[in-house]
């Protein structure tokens, strides 16, 4: 298993500026980010330079790309806006085609119209819910088009919130496209600390068979996102689970400033360790 960080946890708009301060934390692999390559972090178009140039960059690094960050808000009302991310989606997969990426990450958005992280009562319609499933049909035909995995990563505020939405989106669109990105952080959160560990546990058991990366974030007693191992996830745990289980995967650590990087890095190989996993 490899840990690896957000790229743009650091500053830098240059991929070979960008992976360097990656490895320089400790870190083997990162989820990327078009703005670490000078674009906008959603491109409609992504000129063979752009591809060219942050191969280079991995090559000189050592630095794998897990993950492409593709998420765009699903779920907002607007077609029109819809349709633009459905523009960026597209262009990303083939960048990650190109590149060799597995992954290109997403997350299912809100009704909210302003922020796609906040929760809106019409998330849980059916409407909502049939006009999603409508977005991934495109999704998954990009997908398939462009040999990647779409990773789904559960939020609080979203249309797939939790574990066991998370599960029904499986079911219903029956595409082995879609994958997830566990992130225990924002399954426990509105839960009391006695609870956590169960809902992590439970919520790991119900998509494991799914899981292609692990997000590493934490969340304080009061809810507030922190670096991973300063907050209320037990990771020690969660990793003699995913040693438990059988397969591997990146763990992908964020919500941490670019400071924080080398002790987080530490911090989870130790863990890692301590549970029987060996990461680099």
């Amino acid at each position: 298993m490899r840990v690896g960080i957000f790229a743009k946890t650091f500053t830098g708009r240059a991929p070979l500026t960008v992976l360097q301060s990656v490895r320089a934390a400790g870190y083997s692999c990162c989820q990327y980010n078009m703005a670490c390559s000078g674009l906008a972090s959603l491109p409609t178009e992504i000129s063979p330079d752009v591809a060219d140039t942050l191969q280079r960059a991995v090559d000189e690094t050592g630095v794998a790309i897990s993950a492409l960050s593709a998420t765009y808000n699903m779920a907002h009302p607007d077609l029109a806006v819809r349709a633009k991310g459905r523009e960026s989606l597209r262009a990303l997969c083939a960048f990650a085609k190109t590149l060799g990426i597995p992954l290109v990450t997403l997350c299912t958005g809100s009704r909210n119209p302003i922020d796609q992280w906040a929760d809106h009562p019409d998330n849980r319609s059916e409407e909502t819910w049939f006009q999603l499933c409508e977005e991934f049909e495109f999704a998954i035909s990009c997908a398939d088009q462009c040999g990647v995995d779409l990773g789904i990563e559960p939020e609080p505020g979203n249309v797939v919130h939790d574990a066991e939405r998370a599960r029904a989106l499986i079911v219903e669109m029956a595409s082995e496209r879609i994958r997830i990105v566990f992130d225990p952080a924002n399954l426990v959160e509105g839960y009391e600390t006695s609870e956590i560990d169960q809902v992590v546990r439970t919520s790991f058991d119900l998509l494991q068979d799914r899981i292609s990366l692990v997000h590493a974030k934490d969340r304080s007693a009061d809810g507030k996102v922190v670096a991973a191992g300063r907050g209320v996830v037990n990771f020690e745990r969660l990793f003699a689970q995913v040693k438990g289980s059988g397969f591997t995967c990146d763990v992908v650590t964020h919500g941490l400033n670019a400071d924080e990087a080398a002790e987080v890095s530490r911090f989870l190989k130790s863990t890692a360790l301590t549970s029987g996993l060996e990461m680099s």
